[in-house]
């Protein structure tokens, strides 16, 4: 099954990111846009596991996240990778301070220590709200981006981290939660 672990946002926010992605299509961008119950922060891909690796990617996730305490994230910003030149990816950016780092880079290094490949890139915390079918009406989007770099679109609380089987279907991809990871409650 395919899969990775992720922070999986809070209604409220997947609310705020559904109204900018409702701004943004008025732009009429040839963009596909991520369903905003798909919308998550994603950790470590993992890609193909087996039934039998769950185990040992429970135990390693529950080790990792019992030492972070729960912590905010700042949802701001907009932007594209790779460039405005070129763009692939619409996204809204994360910040989660220190905390958001190291969680991510221990949950990358103990999966690594599993046998899953480690992320070769750079984390850069975002949440991706669409993808770039062509270059069709990408000015007047680029021009709303641009406006909204510095915006803030909310925070919320993160409490748990958790293990998502991804299955593509004929209405889409469809994420399902295998496991629930708990922070240490502040």
């Amino acid at each position: 099954m395919r899969s990775f672990i992720a922070i999986e946002l809070a209604e409220t926010t997947r609310s705020l990111l559904s109204d900018l992605q409702q701004g943004f299509t008025r732009c009429g961008a040839d963009v596909r846009w991520v369903k905003p119950a798909n919308i998550h922060l994603t950790l470590s891909f993992l890609g193909e596991i087996a039934e039998k690796d769950i185990n040992n990617i429970e135990k390693t996730s529950v080790v990792v996240c019992s030492r972070y305490d729960a912590f905010r994230l700042e949802i701001s910003g907009a932007g594209v990778f790779p460039n405005k030149g070129n763009p692939r990816v619409l996204w809204v950016g994360v910040d989660g301070k220190d905390a958001l780092t190291g969680l991510q880079r221990e949950i990358e290094e103990g999966m690594s220590s599993l046998g899953f490949k480690a992320e070769k890139r750079r984390f850069i915390p975002h949440l991706t709200l669409g993808r770039f079918r062509s270059s069709r009406g990408t000015g007047p989007l680029l021009k709303e981006i641009q406006l909204c770099k510095s915006n803030k679109f909310g925070s919320m609380e993160v409490g748990s981290v958790c293990l998502i089987r991804s299955d593509p279907g004929p209405a889409g991809v469809q994420y399902t939660r295998i496991a629930e990871f708990y922070l240490s409650p502040v």
